[in-house]
């Protein structure tokens, strides 16, 4: 019989638990965007560390500021903060954890003044983001905040409640100079290169528009530490709670699956100290660069080079993507020929059995990751992940074959129909534009690579656009599995 999780429940369930004293743990650390990788990943190495008798000090308080952030601020009220979260090996084989490292969850709607005092009173001495790519408001292509956001000019009026992370972090910030308490480190732990630096960025640029010079003061006081983070975290599903009632006899409103794999490389760059990461495996570095250039152009790039195609050829399951020879061969084609020469060697990595590896962990069929999850806030990813490979080749003399052909999917999958016929939800933040300039791309092959606001200057570089307009022209006439066939070598 299964039992509803919480702290009064935990000593009589079969899963393995904290061991440690939650009572006794303190928060250090603000996290906004509690979802599924989060879970997975952060709180997950600081429920380790706490089972050492380390970190109690740091324990998380989530926020959420999003309107789907409510479910998630109901389930941990429910469950004391307390989920399941499931490791699925390829073999089959499923092994929980219930993870207690977050002690305190807040919703940003109901009560700002609570997320930003929390933020201010000196025990917080980190806080950290997995707001997603599209959660840093930059334009794709030059890089520059997005001043004019409706929700960023209503944080500026004079006398807002902050709705927004930049509201909210800076408000925090200002109170905390105010008061003469040092300000917190923002860690940032979404997929972009150089996600420190970029969070540095939009931060300082939102508190120069508040006050110029308090923009000079988050500029030169506040840190931003560089990381990359990477496991493959798929959507939690109805079938999940399920099996987790089912098998471990464990009620949980939100539990989270994810692979076995798990890798956080870290920039030490801390202004009021950190957990003992490294005392759980998390590598400490001075340098990120590599090891994030290495995640973001062969992982999440390659979950780009296979999810178009892979939808359009009717999978819908990452791993029926990635155990098609016809297209596992397409991703080592694109990694070996596109994306490793712009690399640098990565300490202590060898990029052919990263490689594999990749393959491989996209092929773990336990994990069940959804194809239409990696096809999702295209416009976000495509930008970060894959234009800077094309660019880079293109400056160098080299061929982007590959890397067009990758846009190109992109674009007739934003047709909103596959190759039989059957509607596509097209889920991306700007869905309406993207249909309907994919839409006109049979009468104008390069109407969806003119938008310079996504692309820049691309389609005017012949050695991008000859290979996008053959490759589209394939995927139209001949579809998917021909088109990839046409590229082996």
């Amino acid at each position: 019989m299964s039992r509803p999780l919480s702290n009064a429940t935990l000593g009589s369930l079969s899963v393995p638990g904290p061991g440690y004293d939650r009572t006794q743990v303190r928060t250090g650390i603000v996290h906004f965007g509690v979802g599924g990788f989060h879970r997975a990943h952060q709180a997950m190495y600081l429920d380790a560390l706490m089972e050492q008798r380390k970190a109690l000090d740091w324990g998380i308080c989530g926020v959420g500021v999003m309107p789907f952030d409510l479910r998630m601020r109901q389930a941990m009220d429910a469950q004391d903060c307390l989920y399941t979260l499931v490791l699925k090996d390829p073999a089959g084989g499923w092994e929980p954890r219930i993870i207690g490292s977050i002690v305190e969850y807040l919703y940003a709607p109901d009560d700002a003044e609570a997320v930003i005092e929390k933020m201010a009173d000196p025990s917080t001495r980190i806080v950290s983001l997995t707001v997603t790519e599209g959660g840093y408001n930059f334009h794709p292509v030059t890089g520059e905040f997005d001043g004019e956001n409706p929700a960023v000019k209503a944080d500026l009026q004079p006398g807002a409640v902050p709705a927004t992370v930049f509201g909210l972090v800076t408000e925090a910030l200002v109170r905390r100079r105010n008061r003469g308490v040092e300000p917190f480190t923002v860690m940032s732990c979404d997929n972009i290169q150089g996600n420190g630096h970029v969070a540095q960025e939009v931060f300082t640029a939102f508190a120069r528009l508040r006050d110029p010079e308090l923009g000079d003061w988050v500029a030169s006081q506040v840190r931003f530490p560089n990381s990359m983070v990477d496991r493959i975290t798929p959507v939690t599903t109805d079938e999940d709670r399920a099996q987790v009632a089912e098998r471990f006899g464990v009620t949980d409103a939100w539990p989270v699956v994810c692979e076995p794999f798990t890798q956080w490389v870290l920039e030490d760059s801390f202004s009021l100290g950190r957990p003992p990461y490294e005392d759980v495996g998390v590598q400490v570095v001075t340098d990120v660069e590599p090891y994030e250039l290495m995640k973001l152009r062969l992982l999440n790039a390659s979950h780009q080079a296979l999810c178009y195609v892979g939808y359009l050829a009717g999978y819908r399951l990452v791993h029926e993507v990635a155990q098609d020879p016809l297209f596992a061969q397409f991703l080592l084609d694109y990694m070996d020929l596109e994306a490793t020469p712009t690399l640098s060697p990565v300490p202590g990595i060898d990029l052919t059995d990263y490689k594999q590896q990749l393959i491989e962990r996209f092929s773990n069929a336990a994990v069940r990751d959804t194809v239409a999850r990696l096809c999702a806030e295209s416009s976000d990813r495509i930008p970060k992940w894959l234009l800077p490979v094309i660019r880079e080749n293109l400056a160098a003399g080299r061929d982007v074959t590959r890397s067009a052909t990758i846009v190109a999917s992109w674009a007739r999958y934003a047709e909103a129909v596959d190759e039989v016929g059957e509607p596509i939800t097209v889920v991306d933040r700007i869905a309406d534009q993207l249909t309907a300039i994919a839409k006109t791309q049979r009468e104008q092959p390069l109407a969806f690579v003119a938008n310079r606001e996504l692309f820049g200057d691309l389609v005017d570089e012949p050695g991008f656009t000859e290979p996008y307009l053959a490759a589209l022209a394939s995927l139209h006439q001949h579809g998917a599995r021909a088109t990839l066939e046409s590229l082996r070598r």
